[in-house]
């Protein structure tokens, strides 16, 4: 019987990756090639906006807040517990002409620096995930869309590579609803090669794809699991396919090719939670 999987009628079950050969836990390794431990990204601060996301930055004690605007409508809806600036009680109006006046801003913004960059190292040796990857996801909102999912479903950090993905922003801010500050999104400079560190720390990884044989449900799947997804249309990229122990596509019917990649996320991490938990 192979020690990579084995099958279980019709569901394959995924060992913990450190039992295979009844091997100790994984020695803690140095940091991936080409990243820096918790170097803040290069760039200046943004404006955050939303109740959710300006008290999930107020309650970060890594988030840097340089400043704090509420509209006297607004007052009394922060929670601040660490200390901060004033905030600076003025017009709506005023909060429109800095953040955007088509931006839902409730009457409170917060200027702040990037968060801290984390790195494969902070989420590595965890004892349970799920963590999720973007490859090549570029859209803002979508990235927020998918922080929000992993914070509802416990996920313990949202992977990313350097290259063609998106930024932080006040738009991934938004759409995050305050998960931005809550969960862990690491940035790597090789992807496969964070990959491959995941696996040798007993991580197993599932791609999704929506041309694969197997369905998510058919995986008996642990909490120490990655869940990748590409970029809407491209999909994910060969090398990060073929560094996937397996590919899924979520069971759905055929009057629809294909979900939003944070739709897509958002299921597979309900699906994790509810045979995890």
């Amino acid at each position: 019987m192979s020690t990579r999987k084995q099958r279980n009628g019709n569901r394959t079950h995924l060992p913990a990756r450190g039992q295979e050969a009844g091997s100790a836990a994984p020695v803690r390794r140095g940091f991936s090639e080409g990243t820096n431990p918790r170097h803040p990204p290069a760039g200046g601060g943004y404006w955050i906006y939303g109740r959710h996301a300006v008290n999930a930055a107020l309650a970060n004690p890594e988030r840097e807040v340089t400043r704090i605007l509420l509209a006297p409508q607004a007052e009394g809806k922060l929670d601040i517990t660490r200390k901060l600036p004033e905030p600076q009680v003025t017009e709506m109006k005023e909060i429109d002409r800095i953040v955007g006046g088509d931006a839902v801003h409730q009457g409170v913004a917060a200027q702040v620096k990037p968060l801290p960059g984390y790195v494969i190292e902070d989420v590595l040796h965890l004892e349970k995930g799920p963590l999720v990857i973007l490859d090549q996801v570029s859209d803002p909102h979508n990235v927020g869309a998918v922080l929000r999912s992993a914070a509802a479903f416990n996920a313990a950090g949202v992977i990313l590579p350097k290259d063609h993905s998106a930024p932080e922003t006040a738009a991934m801010a938004k759409a995050a609803c305050g998960a931005l500050d809550i969960i862990k999104l690491i940035t790597v400079t090789n992807l496969a090669s964070a990959m491959r560190e995941l696996k040798e720390a007993g991580w197993w990884i599932v791609g999704l794809d929506g041309e694969a044989k197997e369905t998510l449900n058919t995986l008996k799947l642990d909490s120490k699991t990655v869940l990748v997804l590409g970029a809407e249309g491209k999909g994910m990229r060969r090398l990060t396919s073929e560094s996937c122990d397996f590919m899924a596509k979520l069971p759905m019917g055929k009057r629809m090719e294909s979900l939003n990649v944070s739709n897509a996320a958002a299921i597979a991490l309900y699906h994790l939670y509810t045979v995890t938990s």
